[in-house]
């Protein structure tokens, strides 16, 4: 490969062959002793992790290291362009609540946040809690906010320290700042206040990363004294907590990928029993949010797929008094909802782009907030109080820089707080923002979202940067993203695939790239690139295909399908060892993950479907291109040992010397480094592969 010239030796993994034989099918794997047996204590203390697998990360690391030295003045430009694109001393617009507005802020070199207060309507900041303060002396640091109680006289704030996402809550006063002796452990990383504040509920998390148990904290005991509220027996359901704005409620949310159920709590009675509002149904979901004397209900129930509204009295919030208010229309899929004194909010998406509507509690009148850009990125946040007119969004496009609004729902004046700044500067007219269908398999039509300069030639010589990712029902917004300028500037067209898997398109887009009908997904990707081809936007070879997670899995499948497609292919925490993780439910996530991909323990039929596209088991003889893979020594989501296998066996399977590169972070989890900054050196190093592969250095 004549961009990778003088590499060493790359590391050869030993091979110890186990085999698992499941529905009369026996597969070998050689790679399977990464898998640390003692993983559950090692997220916790990565000191104990086996001095086997240990040397051989180290030697992955050190051998990445020689492939991308000669790149390490351009990972120093690249993030001294990101960095001067991030205004360092940025803080945002106060949320106003009660007698305080809470915001955070940055200081200039600052890696983490910082909390504060101010009176409502402006003066002089308080400052809550200093993220850099906290961070002090600590390789990863990552803070899950700050929730401040009902009369703003105490907060809960989160740490996770070691990158396992096992968050220790503190309790803050907001007076004096000092913490109280209160410290709960192995929390999912945030709480809901009682409204007398002299308690609060959350989330623990089992040995085996799951959110299982909701507890109950009073102030002043020890966490071992702490109360059960409720427990999840079922290991493929997440649960979260949550309080209403009018603090009548304590939620508690129970769903995997298809199915919800939530159980109420009344703070008028905090030792009762949780009541079940639905209960579950497979392929039954709902959310809810209080109205006052009313819930209002977000579900696809009878058929709604795309989503309706209902609405039920508090006091009797069951299905069977459901009612109607906003009716399921095809094709319009309603994303989330919010309730306040006067008015009814919910974000949609039709055909593609998202808008804001509006409706009149009282006189059933509606409107919408909407832009008039080719594709564009819209977020709904709402307001911290319950009875005011005036709700917060924010906007933004490929090239146009986020900016955020006050919405006053009677009047309609939209007010604008605040443009994102980009210090080292932006002119929106350098650049072009398409949107454009690519043409799949099956007659579908593929959105590609598009961002490049107008001075790149479009003749099939120009790089591109194709990003996907394609499960849940994520749909990957059309928003401003300062990184990408610095391909961008240097030729590359830089594109988003908004592939099946995603809900661009609704509801049936997300339906259309799960379980049996996953392949569409990786089709999908494929299509993009297809056209992208043929409309000379650019051409196979200086493709760089990018995924993390379960794009990762995208990754890892479109490889195996059509290397030939792709110039490079970057992979971050890919899921790439998909059959052998959907097996073992002592994983984190594998048992609600089976909603999502089919459970193959059960199922000889999804164990056949998830072996036919699973990367790690397809990898076979051919001659890939230069590949980089990304992991984190304690990510719970997709463990270390999913992408060292992958990379081993790739390496030995390729029939061409283009390099397999792995580097994982020993010190971080599944979002990579926690520092806004070192973040940046992390897409810098990304960006440096995806230049040198394409012959731009």
């Amino acid at each position: 490969m004549p961009a990778f010239k003088n590499l060493p030796t790359a590391p050869i993994a030993t091979k110890k062959p186990v085999e698992d034989t499941r529905h009369g099918i026996t597969r070998t794997d050689d790679y399977a002793w990464f898998r640390a047996d003692n993983w559950q204590a090692m997220f916790k203390d990565t000191s104990i992790l086996d001095p086997e697998i240990r040397a051989h990360l180290e030697a992955e690391n050190a051998y990445m290291q020689a492939a991308m030295a000669d790149t390490e003045g351009l990972q120093k430009t690249l993030f001294a362009e990101m960095r001067g694109r991030i205004k360092e001393d940025d803080a945002s617009v106060p949320v106003k609540d009660g007698p305080y507005a809470y915001g955070t802020s940055f200081v200039t070199g600052g890696e983490q946040p910082r909390y504060f207060r101010q009176p409502r309507d402006g003066g002089e900041q308080t400052l809550l809690l200093d993220g850099d303060k906290e961070a002090e002396g600590k390789g990863y640091f990552r803070l899950s906010g700050l929730d401040h109680c009902t009369d703003h006289s105490l907060g809960i704030w989160g740490y996770d320290d070691k990158g396992s996402e096992y968050f220790t809550l503190k309790v803050r006063d907001l007076t004096t700042l000092e913490d109280r002796h209160d410290t709960i452990e192995n929390t999912a990383g945030g709480g809901a206040w009682a409204p007398d504040g002299k308690s609060f509920f959350y989330t623990l998390q089992d040995e085996n990363h799951r959110p299982s148990k909701i507890y109950h904290h009073i102030l002043g005991q020890p966490q071992s004294q702490d109360r059960l509220v409720y427990e999840e027996k079922d290991p493929g359901f997440f649960m979260s907590v949550g309080g209403s704005l009018l603090d009548d409620f304590i939620y508690i949310d129970i769903h995997d990928h298809e199915t919800s159920e939530y159980r109420l709590l009344s703070t008028n009675d905090l030792l009762a029993e949780p009541a079940i509002v639905a209960p579950r149904q497979t392929g039954l979901e709902y959310s809810m949010t209080e109205g006052g004397d009313v819930f209002y209900i977000l579900t696809n129930a009878d058929g709604a797929k795309d989503f309706k509204i209902m609405e039920a009295p508090v006091n009797a919030p069951g299905r069977e008094d459901w009612s109607e208010v906003v009716p399921h229309r095809p094709g319009t899929l309603i994303l989330n909802h919010l309730a306040f004194a006067r008015h009814l909010v919910w974000l949609e998406r039709h055909e593609g782009l998202p808008r804001i509507i509006v409706r009149d509690r009282k006189s059933g009148e509606q409107h919408e907030i909407a832009f008039a850009e080719e594709a564009y990125s819209l977020g709904l946040s709402g307001a911290a109080e319950y009875d005011t007119d005036v709700i917060r969004f924010s906007y933004s496009s490929m090239t146009t820089p986020s900016q955020l609004y006050d919405y006053n729902m009677v009047t309609r004046e939209r007010t604008l707080l605040k443009t994102q700044e980009v210090p080292s500067g932006h002119n929106i007219d350098d650049y072009v923002t398409r949107r454009v269908f690519a043409p799949a398999h099956d007659g579908e039509r593929v959105p590609v979202t598009l961002l490049y300069r107008k001075d790149t030639p479009l003749d099939g010589t120009a790089p591109c940067l194709l990003y996907g990712y394609g499960a849940y029902g994520i749909s990957i917004p059309a928003g401003f993203n300062t990184n990408c300028l610095s391909l961008v500037d240097r030729g590359f067209v830089y594109a988003i695939a908004h592939i099946r898997g995603g809900k661009e398109k609704g509801f049936s887009w997300y339906e259309d790239g799960k379980m049996e009908k996953k392949p569409n997904t990786f089709k999908d990707f494929l299509a993009a690139a297809d056209y992208l081809n043929e409309e000379k936007f650019t051409s196979y070879a200086k493709i760089i295909a990018e995924g993390g997670s379960a794009g990762g899995m995208l990754m890892g499948a479109v490889a195996n399908m059509a290397p030939e497609k792709f110039g490079g292919i970057i992979a971050a925490v890919p899921f790439v060892d998909v059959l052998n993780t959907m097996l073992d439910d002592t994983l984190p996530l594998t048992p609600p993950e089976w909603a999502e991909w089919g459970n193959p323990i059960e199922s000889a039929d999804f164990y056949r479907l998830l072996a036919s596209y699973s990367p790690y088991d397809n990898v076979k003889a051919q001659a890939y291109p230069p590949i980089l893979a990304l992991s984190g020594l304690t990510d719970p989501r997709v463990t270390y040992w999913e992408p060292t296998k992958w990379v081993a066996k790739l390496r030995e399977k390729a029939t061409v010397d283009a390099p397999i590169l792995l580097r994982t972070n020993m010190g971080a989890g599944h979002g990579g480094a926690s520092g806004r900054f070192q973040r940046l050196e992390e897409i810098a190093f990304e960006y440096a592969f995806a230049i040198k592969v394409a012959g731009k250095m």
